[in-house]
């Protein structure tokens, strides 16, 4: 099965980025199961390198970066990056600049598509 994520919130101030990602991990541990995840909107500050968040609490770019671990393919949207001001070089390692092309063609890959 193939599995793709989109998630739209921001990493912090609501849990709906935090579900998603616990969401993805648990979908790319089933067996025969291929997981991508797309970034898009304020949800592309997950992605970003160098979070610190208070003891105890979840820490997004941790999560992005098991997902990433976990042979998720996942792409940033970039014109959402670029509003931000998030470089490419500001990306946690193995997540990529994307586009609506690419979210596209993952979109027709996907047998289901999750939305957060």
């Amino acid at each position: 099965m193939n599995l793709l994520f989109i998630v739209n919130d921001p990493p912090y101030g609501t849990e709906r980025a935090y579900n998603a990602l616990r969401h993805t991990h648990a979908m790319a541990k089933a067996p025969e199961t291929a997981v991508k995840l797309f970034l898009m909107a304020d949800a592309v500050q997950c992605a970003r390198q160098g979070q610190t968040v208070p003891q105890g609490y979840y820490n997004l770019e941790r999560m992005v970066s098991i997902a990433v671990r976990q042979n998720v393919d996942v792409g940033a949207c970039g014109s959402c990056m670029d509003a931000r001001a998030l470089s490419d070089d500001a990306l946690i390692v193995g997540v990529h600049r994307s586009s609506m092309d690419e979210l596209s063609r993952w979109t027709l890959w996907a047998d289901q598509v999750m939305v957060y």
